[in-house]
């Protein structure tokens, strides 16, 4: 069984991991054919001639064959999701829907998000969606509250899953996908309830999960955790603050803070425990059914519930289904070795899931299973009480560290100090105080657990702020994570294994690994896909530049935080030489606050304010700024930085609530070729910097002026770069119609060929330190395609 689940698993990750599901069904039937020939011709001959014994032919065979399996039946999966779709003529366009809210609807600023399932009505409609409603700006009256369950009537605006793609980062496509949710949109105009009564299991689970989460809030008000004793009660993640979830990544006990297999279990433990003592007193029950039986059945019926109350998502079912296994394997009368269970759970796990293997959590759930079976199993005297709990601690933390340098590019080094006291506060004292106060409507129970939520966290907080609380590293490559796995197996295993104290050099090699970087004189650029918005690193031997920082997108959340600062310490980046804001807009300096506050910057440099700017006061608050000045220079190893705007004479218009024409403009100059870097720069500033001098416009690469505006990208500009290559920094869908057509035929009638961030995702540049070698680009979407992208 455990060969026949890894063999599964690894077919539906090769399966996962292709740009497109054409031919996979053919490839898996003919692999499958193959195999079964195989199994009966060697069932009928003698495998002298092959050195090998029956046995493990039979083992390789079997191994080939589910993994055969497994990929056949992701392919078989993923054209069912993906055969519902929102064609293509409905994408863009109102459509009236009817269904009902299949979710707990989400506060969002000033209205609601929440996922309708939607009434078959006409073809090209997916079953499920995910919508977000807005009022409407200065509209003085609020919005209802949906509740989960009740039927609406509305208009709404769909489009395809569509998000971000990015080196290393989050794939919101796949997110979407795994839990069947084929198009996003937005409701305009009215919308009509035409039913207030839920409609099956999972919504009355919600309506209930909707008037817990109302009167929690009223009873915490507004107490500073109030969100994770909501996490912890009705898996309601989003209400818990951003500052909270930091303090959760420095220390490592995020998976304390929302509902995950250990809560689950520790349910389940609980209820079996409770009716295993009272059923083991009561003679007649016990002669029907044995004690240990029947604790079984109560965890699973405990732990049933409290998924369910946290409304059943994919990852709590992840964990419900690891621990539905094991009862079943109890209840079968079987002896079976733990390993064996876990197996069979894995296989279930991915045969329900076959997108699971795209989570973080899958891979973490599993592993630390495994890890906790590796320290307590296979010994004479296996560890217990609360060195057992110290020492299966202290095994995760090692053992998970070069899964979560993969998933996250760092792992906590104070998590076991943090865990020593947040698991057993949250384990036997938050986690049932929180129950008990889902169960009995007293205000005081809940004060009570967030008074315990606030002592946990006076413990974390100090340990996150220290400096070297969290190890922070880029991506190391494929082999040597290979060996870091390899190295913390060894060091799991019983003392007197052979080359065990070998085992932390690997460690120590995958630690110290950097990431390689451009050569003297060479530099690389990526453009990243920020949606409606810009933000570029520049990359030299040494140093570090990141031109604008991307837009907000919301009142917590911005592409600082959200995809720069993913994106540079995937790749190793930990300071930023000088960060370049080329004007006040939103779109290019709504992650700037989240950089400043993440990493140590030298040098700000920004354009010119408007007369009254409340953004540049709030800025120099935080750093020192200096102003982008035409005739500054600098060279790092070997590249050399001009900025060609804005000139010393210039002003800021008073008269324009954007100021465009004010952005910076920065030359980057190697030998291989030249990067110019516009802003938001109209045809007025175009043209001013042709008069001044038109030699120094002339590049290889252009990131087109304000996102490809009809309003720049003259003719007379466009000839006077003379631009192999131009980047259009823009967002999917965006209202503004950009990049227009008009400059994009513009551009290519130059001989420029045109990219396009919204639909080839981050775009990276390699300029070269050799004159002759010219300059490299490629898209994020088109290295790294796979086969949901764009449906």
């Amino acid at each position: 069984m455990r060969i026949a689940a890894i063999s599964f698993l690894l077919g539906v990750c090769l399966l996962q991991g292709r740009a497109s599901l054409a031919g996979a069904g053919a490839l898996a039937g003919a692999a499958m054919a193959l195999v079964l020939a195989a199994a009966v011709l060697l069932s009928r001959v003698r495998l002298a001639w092959v050195g090998l014994p029956r046995r493990q032919v039979a083992l390789l065979l079997l191994a080939v064959a589910m993994a055969v399996a497994g990929f056949g039946w992701a392919a078989v999966r993923a054209e069912w999701r993906l055969a519902d779709e929102l064609t293509g003529v409905r994408e863009g366009v109102d459509l009236v829907l009817v269904g009902r809210i299949a979710s707990l609807p989400q506060a969002v600023g000033n209205g609601w998000r929440f996922i309708l399932d939607v009434e078959p009505a006409e073809a090209g409609i997916p079953r499920r969606v995910l919508l977000s409603w807005y009022g409407e700006r200065g509209q003085a009256v609020a919005l209802p509250a949906p509740r989960a369950g009740e039927r609406w009537r509305l208009v709404a605006r769909l489009k395809r899953p569509h998000g971000f793609a990015n080196p290393y980062g989050f794939d919101y496509e796949a997110w979407l996908l795994e839990r069947g949710i084929r198009a996003t949109g937005h409701v305009r105009g009215e919308a009509h309830k035409l039913d207030d009564a839920p409609h099956g299991l999972m919504q009355r689970v919600h309506r209930l999960r909707g008037a817990l989460r109302a009167r929690m809030l009223e009873s915490l008000a507004e107490a500073p955790h109030a969100g994770i004793v909501l996490a912890l009660a009705v898996g309601d993640q989003r209400s818990i603050r951003h500052a909270d979830w930091e303090i959760f990544r420095r220390t490592g006990i995020g998976h304390l803070v929302s509902i995950s297999g250990l809560h689950v279990a520790l349910v389940g433990l609980f209820c079996g425990g409770m009716v295993g003592a009272a059923w083991r007193r009561i003679p007649a029950l016990t002669l029907r059914l044995p004690a240990q039986k029947a604790r079984a059945l109560a965890a699973l019926t405990g732990a049933t519930a409290y998924a369910l109350l946290a409304g059943m998502g994919v990852p709590v079912m992840r964990a419900w289904l690891m621990l539905a296994v094991a009862v079943i394997a109890l209840l079968s009368g079987r002896a079976q070795a733990p390993s064996r269970v876990l197996a069979i759970a894995l296989l279930v796990v991915v045969a329900i899931d076959p997108w699971a293997v795209l989570a973080a959590g899958f891979w973490l759930s599993f592993g630390a299973v495994a890890v906790i079976l590796a320290v307590l199993g296979g010994r004479v005297a296996p560890p217990r009480g609360w060195r057992a709990a110290l020492r299966i601690q202290l095994a995760i933390s090692l053992a998970l560290a070069p899964l979560l340098l993969v998933l996250f590019n760092a792992f906590p080094l104070v998590s076991p100090l943090a865990n020593l006291v947040a698991i057993p506060l949250v384990s036997f004292v938050i986690a049932p105080t929180v129950l008990l106060g889902v169960i009995v409507p007293v205000d005081a129970v809940l004060v009570l657990a967030h008074a315990a939520t606030a002592l946990m966290m006076s413990w974390v907080r100090p340990l996150a702020a220290l400096e070297l609380a969290l190890w922070e590293q880029a991506l190391p490559p494929p082999w040597l994570v290979a060996f870091g796995v390899a190295a913390v197996g060894v060091l799991l295993l019983p003392r007197a294994t052979p080359g065990r104290l070998a085992a932390p050099a690997l460690l120590v090699a995958m630690l110290l690994w950097e990431a390689p970087r451009p050569a003297e004189g060479a530099f690389r650029v990526r453009v990243l896909d920020v949606g409606q918005g810009l933000a570029v690193h520049v990359q030299t031997r040494a140093h570090d530049l990141v031109f604008d920082a991307g837009p907000p997108y919301g009142s917590e959340a911005d592409a600082g935080s959200r995809v720069i600062l993913p994106y540079l310490r995937a790749i190793g980046v930990r300071r930023l030489d000088h960060l370049v804001l080329s004007h006040e807009d939103s779109d290019h300096v709504g992650g700037a606050a989240s950089l400043l506050r993440a990493l140590p910057v030298d040098s700000v440099l920004a354009g010119r304010p408007k007369p009254g700017s409340r953004w540049w006061p709030a800025l120099e608050a935080s750093t020192v700024v200096q102003p982008c000045v035409a005739g500054q220079g600098w060279t790092w190893d070997g590249v050399r930085f001009d900025m060609l705007h804005p000139s010393r004479e210039a002003s800021p218009s008073a008269s324009r609530r954007h100021d465009n024409d004010g952005s910076c403009v920065l030359r980057v100059s190697a030998a291989s070729g030249t990067l110019l870097l516009t802003g938001d720069i109209g045809v007025a500033t175009e043209a001013r910097l042709l008069a001044a001098d038109p030699a120094a416009l002339e590049s290889t690469v252009v990131v087109s002026p304000h996102h490809g505006s009809r309003s720049s990208s003259s003719a007379a500009f466009v000839d006077a770069t003379l631009a192999a290559h131009v980047v259009h920094a823009a967002g999917h869908r965006n209202p503004f119609g950009h990049p227009h057509p008009q400059v994009w035929a513009r551009w290519a009638e130059a001989g420029t060929r045109n990219w396009r961030t919204d639909s080839q995702g981050a775009i990276e540049a390699d300029f070269d330190a050799d004159g002759d070698a010219g300059v490299t680009l490629r898209a994020q979407r088109i290295e790294r395609p796979r086969y949901w992208h764009g449906r």
